[in-house]
């Protein structure tokens, strides 16, 4: 175990704190921001709409999920406390579902394009400042991107169209009224399903094929964006 901790390199823990925790908690205040800008206040009501990270955390999702990926060399990504709401105050309760559920995934591709934006504007004077301020060299050459690439997994991971990611939320959106308490009733069992799905299907057909999706989607997006 020491040999472990001994092998982790501390800048990229450091960024790669920095920017997981403002990812999720921007992705979990979207998600009740839309909600409340739809008319629902249970939110807002429980403070959810806080840039406080303490009010978002879950021990799993939060804490134990990135370090376990973070010792094991993985991409760093996990997830925080869903944000409660209520789409009985909505005029159109699916369409409002729909909103709230992609709102998250929005805010994470927004910080990734944002972090794009600030990257290619530096370029010009990357290599002269890294030289003269090694602050600066880990900030541009270590933070931007791996800010990015965060936030480019969250978002991708959670259009996942499983339970209980923001991905099924479209399910609730394009099934026919008359299956919708079906629906509903298997997302009762959506945790036992994703982590099935994420961690044991992986294992028992030796293909990882969420990391593959994410490699297509949120690798070559990132290397498309970053100078």
């Amino acid at each position: 175990m020491s040999n472990i901790f001994q092998n982790i390199d501390i800048p990229y823990l450091v960024c790669s704190v920095l920017s997981f925790v403002p990812a999720i908690v921007l992705h979990e205040v979207m998600h009740g921001f839309a909600a409340f800008r739809l008319g629902d206040p249970t939110a807002k009501s429980q403070g959810r709409l806080s840039l406080n990270p303490l009010k978002h955390v879950d021990p799993f999702g939060t804490v134990v999920l990135p370090a376990l990926l973070m010792l094991m060399g993985g991409p760093v990504f996990g997830y925080a406390k869903p944000v409660p709401y209520n789409p009985r105050y909505f005029k159109d309760p699916r369409k409002g579902d729909l909103i709230v559920g992609l709102a998250g995934p929005a805010a994470n591709l927004v910080l990734a394009l944002a972090a794009a934006l600030v990257a290619w504007a530096l370029s010009p004077v990357s290599v002269s400042l890294s030289m003269a301020n090694e602050v600066f060299y880990y900030f541009y050459y270590l933070f931007l991107p791996l800010f990015a690439l965060i936030n480019l997994y969250l978002m991708f991971f959670n259009l996942l169209p499983i339970p209980p990611l923001d991905g099924s939320s479209i399910f609730a959106f394009i099934l026919p009224e008359r299956y919708l308490p079906a629906y509903y009733r298997v997302q009762q069992y959506a945790m036992p399903v994703f982590f099935l799905v994420v961690f044991a299907l992986p294992y028992l057909i030796r293909i990882n094929p969420i990391g593959i999706y994410l490699q297509a989607t949120a690798g070559n997006l990132w290397r498309i964006l970053f100078p």
